[in-house]
């Protein structure tokens, strides 16, 4: 028998990408937040950044859930289990909300992560440039498939025309739940990789602020609140984990504006699991912490940073050294070029890494490879021994010419080698989702243990 909760709750889902879903969830973020009330958020799919400017607004960190990285059971109870103790949650989705893990299907989409935690969605419509074609929007989301669908917000309307458009929500069965009019004070500039990141932006706060201004003028906040609070009860079951280590070891984290891209459910799998979690960073401390027992490199913009990392022989070295001597390593696609020998930019110019790996990386102008991966072990080593696997995504502009072969990426459509791997090693692309494979976490700490024991003697 499963356990039972009923946090409030909605998934603010859109018609597709670049409709206005991150600027609503992150105005209805702040209004609540300025209202004194304590905000969960989550972000459909495997996406680092949103969850970025979400956890600058509530100042806890924001998740990610993904039906691809694990089933709809794991999805659940990490829902509930952050979810627990807030007076909203509200979950984000990703591009349109049927839109899933490929074009003939809504797997993994946010309208299927919708019914997974039973949240009530409102839809967020971009009615620029649009008059009664948008009751023609409408009325084909509510109708595609079954869904939760219980509001709609306007994003791009007018004051004036935000009647007419209430209008048309109601004859397709929807309850509209404000408008949201173009704000270019507010905007956020992007990158290849989506939207700069929430720390780049010296005045965020101030827009966020604005944003939520704005809200308590033209949104129904009220009504969304009864509307979370109307949400059905939850039932999740709570998984069984590998035991935590008896003793703790010291694992580095790199977290600076290069190495950003981290899961915050990854981070607290770690520590549940036996991980003391201790951030550096590649750019401006000279020397690795010490006493490490293991290193976390993730992802993130080293491309950005290359003369600053390049410029920081000391902590090259360091990490060089560490590698080398069998420290226990993850390291995810920024984190994996910077364990290289070189990285060019996109004018080609290369600077020298830690060099702890063979090949060089280079950007490219394109993306070179995108979307979700099942990894199997090719051989026994670190994290799964032959035949197992664990999922994650890849999501790159650079490529290298050491891509490694421990793992076999299977795709939807194809397949390829990836990941430099052994005995206290994994580096690739791939950007992994420890809850898909927590026995691979114990066995990377279990790792951590047996260096750390060899380093006391």
């Amino acid at each position: 028998m499963g356990e039972v909760t009923n946090p409030p709750r909605i998934a603010v889902v859109g018609t597709g990408s670049g409709c206005g879903k991150t600027t609503v969830v992150c105005a209805l973020l702040q209004a609540f937040c300025n209202r004194k009330m304590a905000v969960s958020s989550f972000k459909c799919g495997p996406d680092y950044i949103d969850p970025m400017f979400h956890q600058k607004i509530i100042g806890t960190p924001s998740r990610n859930l993904d039906l691809f990285f694990c089933g709809e059971d794991m999805v659940r109870y990490l829902f509930c289990r952050a979810a627990s103790g807030s007076d909203l949650s509200v979950v984000e989705g990703v591009m349109g909300m049927y839109d899933g893990m490929g074009a003939d299907t809504q797997t993994a989409s946010s309208n299927h992560l919708a019914m997974t935690v039973e949240a009530p969605e409102i839809l967020v419509v971009n009615v620029r440039g649009m008059s009664l074609s948008a009751a023609a929007v409408m009325s084909g989301f509510v109708q595609f498939a079954p869904n939760r669908l219980a509001g709609v917000i306007f994003n791009g309307a007018s004051k004036m025309m935000y009647p007419a458009y209430a209008k048309m929500a109601e004859k397709v069965g929807l309850r509209a739940y404000g408008y949201f009019p173009r704000i270019p004070q507010a905007a956020v500039e992007s990158r290849h990789l989506g939207l700069v990141t929430a720390g780049e932006i010296e005045n965020l706060k101030e827009k966020m602020n604005l944003l939520a201004k704005t809200a308590e003028e033209t949104l129904d906040l009220d009504g969304i609140l009864a509307l979370a609070r109307s949400a059905v009860p939850l039932t999740y079951e709570k998984p069984v984990l590998p035991a935590p280590l008896p003793h703790r070891v010291r694992v580095g984290v790199a977290q600076d504006e290069a190495f950003c891209f981290y899961y915050a459910d990854n981070l607290e799998l770690l520590a549940a699991l036996g991980a003391e979690l201790i951030p550096f960073s590649p750019l401006r401390d000279p020397l690795l912490p010490e006493k490490l027992d293991g290193l976390y490199l993730g992802g993130g913009y080293p491309e950005l940073h290359l003369q600053t990392l390049a410029e920081n022989k000391t902590m090259r070295r360091a990490v060089q050294q560490a590698v080398e001597s069998g420290m226990p390593t993850v390291a995810e696609c920024g984190g994996f070029l910077y364990l290289q020998q070189s990285l060019a930019g996109i004018d080609q110019k290369a600077f020298p890494m830690a060099g702890a790996l063979p090949g060089e990386g280079k950007m490219t102008d394109r993306l070179v490879r995108f979307g979700y991966v099942d990894l199997m072990a090719r051989r026994e080593q670190m994290l799964c021994q032959k035949g197992e696997s664990i999922k994650g995504h890849s999501f790159h502009y650079s490529d290298t010419s050491h891509n490694g072969d421990g793992f076999l990426a299977r795709k939807r459509k194809g397949e390829y080698l990836c990941a430099h791997v052994g005995p206290r090693l994994y580096a690739g692309y791939p950007h992994l989702y420890f809850w898909s494979n927590p026995d691979a976490v114990a066995r990377f700490l279990t790792q951590c243990a047996g260096y750390q024991k060899e380093r006391e003697v």
